[in-house]
Formats: C-alpha cells, structure tokens, sequence
C-alpha cells in the first residue's frame, strides 16, 4: 500500500526495491483434499485408476486470476489516459480512486476505500503487489474457494484502508481545508489480508495433507508477513522516499487473521456447514467494518 503526502508526486516507479516482498515457496498448484482409493473387490484383478487430468492455474484460483487481471487492467487504462507509467502525481491518483481521508469522511466518499485496492503508483508497486497476489492466491483459493478469495480480498482492503483514515483523517477549520490527510493506493492491504488468512488455515490439524510440507508453507506466509512489515516500518524509521501505508497493512493482516480464525474449526466439514460457515465469518468482518466506519465518522465530526 503506497502512501503519499497531498500534493507530492508519487515515485515508486523510479525506486529499485518494491514495495512488498512474496512469500519465497508457494506452489502453483496445491491439492487439499483425499484422493480416492481404489483396490481389488472379490478375486478379481485391481482397477487402475484413471488418470488424472492436471488442472490448468485458471481452473484452481479463477478468483486470484480475476483479481490480477482487474488491477493489471485499471493500471494499463490509467496509462493509456496520460497517467505516468512510474510516477503519477496525487492529483492523478485521487481522480482514479486513491483513498484520501478527508474525501472519505467529510465528503462521505466510502467507495474509495474499495477503489484504492485496484490502484497503483507506478510499475514498481503493481509488479510487486501482482506477484504477491498471485502466490497467495494460488496458495489460498484451494483452500477457502473463489469466494472466499474475493471476500477476503475486499474485506480485508478496506478495514486496512479504514485504519488509514482513522490515523490519518484531515482537517477543516472554519470551512478551510487545513489538511487533506495522504494518499493510499494499492492491493497490499489486501494481500496481507490473504497472508493473514492463510497462517491460522494452514495451522490447521484438519488439513488432510502432509504435515510437514503445510508447516513449511506455513513458515514461509509468515516470514513474508513479518520480512514486509520490518521493511514498511524501517523506511519510516529512516526517512526512506518510499512511503509505506503500514496502516493499511497492519489493518489487512490483522482482519485476515480474524477471518481465518473463524473459518479454521470447520475445515473438512460437509459444504454446506461450510458454506454457512464462511457466510457467518464474513459477514462478521463486514459488520466489524460497517460499525467501524460509523466510530471513525462520528469521531471525526466531534
């Protein structure tokens, strides 16, 4: 999540390291599930199984393709309408969506903090944030379904974004704007959202697959988790002309370890509980969002 100052020209595009690091193992494709059986009935000879046919990436993450493909498509039209390809000015960011504060709370602008998700400040930052998005995505969506993917990408976004606005909301005195509070765009939010559903799932005993390698997945979600939040804070501790929204990562994380912890106990049940169970745990986050929100706003006003 990429966070600017009002008025100061976005440079991620022009900075060697991105903004995000992936996770360093995930696979491309992940089975979670019991393979079926098979052996002799009776005296006669055994069947051999039919082959099985590789499933293509589309086939196992639809959702984690449609996610990509969306924020690679508004950065190729915000590019085509003039917007620099690495350096796009705030005013060019907000006219597409970023999350402002004062937009947000004084001119009741909600949607931008959904917008802002599928917005980025440069090649860098998209590249970065695309590569994670597709890793997690691959690794997840096995796991918690095209849905879930989508839902948890939104919903974790936005509480990130919420807690942006919160920290830093603007200011009007007097009918003045005195403060416009900064500019966040990016799918990083949400992409910490998606490592944070993932720890609690992956550290799941129902899991029907080898342990080890789980854990070793699990450490790796983790490591990119931690690794990307020294590096959010440590270019605010040294000034770096990286601006980092660690709130909004912070915010994305946090939610999405919430999700995965509601969704962990019913791992493997029958799908329909476990389609009410999804319901249930994001409808949840949704209603901690919207209660959120009305806090921030009144807080704000008073």
């Amino acid at each position: 999540m990429d966070q600017r100052q009002w008025q100061t020209p976005v440079r991620n595009g022009s900075q060697a390291e991105p903004e995000i690091l992936p996770p360093s193992t995930v696979p491309g494709e992940t089975t979670y599930g019991n393979r079926q059986g098979y052996g002799p009935a009776y005296d006669e000879e055994p069947v051999a199984p039919p082959p099985r046919r590789r499933r293509s990436g589309w086939q196992l993450a639809p959702a984690t393709y449609i996610l990509t493909g969306i924020n690679i498509a508004v950065y190729l039209l915000m590019v085509l309408r003039g917007v620099s390809p690495t350096a796009p000015t705030g005013d060019q960011l907000v006219h597409w969506g970023a999350n402002v504060g004062l937009f947000v709370l004084a001119d009741h602008q909600w949607w931008r903090l959904v917008t802002s998700t599928f917005v980025h400040s440069g090649i860098i930052h998209i590249a970065t944030n695309m590569w994670c998005l597709y890793n997690l995505g691959l690794l997840g969506e096995p796991l918690i379904g095209a849905f879930g993917v989508v839902a948890a990408y939104l919903l974790t976004g936005v509480v990130g974004n919420l807690l942006s606005v919160a920290l830093h909301p603007g200011a009007v005195s007097a009918g003045h704007i005195l403060d416009y509070g900064v500019i966040s765009v990016g799918a990083s939010g949400a992409v910490f959202g998606l490592a944070g559903v993932l720890i609690p799932l992956l550290g799941s005993k129902l899991l029907p697959v080898d342990r080890t390698e789980v854990a070793r997945l699990r450490r790796s979600v983790i490591y990119f988790a931690v690794l990307n939040f020294v590096i959010g804070f440590g270019a605010d501790a040294f000034k770096s002309p990286i601006r980092i929204d660690n709130m909004a990562h912070l915010g994305g994380f946090l939610s999405g370890m919430l999700l995965g912890v509601l969704l962990v106990p019913k791992l493997g049940v029958d799908r329909k509980l476990w389609i009410r169970r999804q319901w249930l745990a994001f409808g949840s986050v949704l209603l901690l969002v919207v209660l959120g929100a009305h806090f921030v706003a009144n807080l704000w006003r008073g």
